[in-house]
């Protein structure tokens, strides 16, 4: 399984990506980001789903680029390049997966802002490559592994957040997921584009960087559900009390 979140403010857009990839008998740490410097003008690419595929359609796409010329202006048409490259591994190989009892299933975030884009954009592809771009009223993709984590962003993550409370609530999510599913873990990559920057930062992230991080908000939630004002249940909690200690 994988964790893939795009977040997308008014100022920015937030990345991060899970490595872990679990193969039938071992876990391994491989990268789900991919970053695009296209006429000075960045993107990024995430992806969940078959590695095959995915790799395959990164190669594609990779050598598309180095070979043409054709320059996109727009990130749009960057993201139907992609697609056209996933629909060729899906012609060459949805067949066989198949036979083989394999869905063919990649998702991908695409995020950036090239050259005639008035804002940074964020885009999110199905495995039959078509896409949506994300909206303000719902400021987020995910993809991989999304039941978790999905509660903080619907609940705390607006459109006018600042990329600061993006990537917290980003990572927040993260560690829920984390802390829920096996098959996502640490080490993570995180990509941060400011609006008109013209540059994408990428770093990645250590469990013993963050991990502080993680044990502080665990301990604001346990005491947070202590002084929760909930008097509307003391009628049932004396009840419970006692048929647990007639019962004893």
């Amino acid at each position: 399984m994988t964790f893939c979140a795009g977040l997308r403010v008014k100022d920015g857009i937030v990345g991060i990506a899970d490595t872990r990839v679990t193969t039938s008998t071992e876990h391994i740490v491989a990268r789900k980001l991919g970053t695009y410097d296209h006429l000075d003008y960045p993107m990024f690419i995430m992806t969940s789903g078959l590695r095959s595929i995915r790799d395959k359609a990164m190669t594609y796409f990779d050598e598309y680029l180095e070979e043409t010329d054709d320059r996109f202006d727009k990130l749009y048409k960057a993201v139907n390049s992609f697609a056209d490259q996933l629909r060729r591994v899906s012609k060459e190989d949805k067949k066989s997966l198949s036979g083989s009892g394999l869905s063919f299933n990649l998702h991908s975030i695409i995020g950036g802002q090239l050259e005639k884009d008035t804002q940074p954009k964020l885009y999110m592809m199905y495995p039959e490559a078509n896409w949506v771009e994300v909206g303000t009223g719902t400021p987020y993709f995910l993809i991989g592994e999304s039941s978790f984590g999905k509660p903080i962003l619907d609940r705390v993550l607006r459109y006018d957040s600042s990329i600061a409370t993006a990537l917290k609530v980003g990572y927040l999510a993260f560690d829920a997921t984390r802390a829920s599913a096996v098959d996502v873990d640490f080490p993570i990559d995180v990509v941060i584009y400011s609006s008109g920057s013209g540059k994408i930062e990428v770093q990645r992230f250590e469990r013993n960087e963050l991990i502080e991080v993680s044990v502080w908000w665990q301990e604001i939630l346990s005491e947070a559900i202590e002084q929760l004002p909930a008097e509307c249940f003391d009628r049932i909690i004396p009840i419970v009390s006692k048929k647990f200690s007639d019962a004893v």
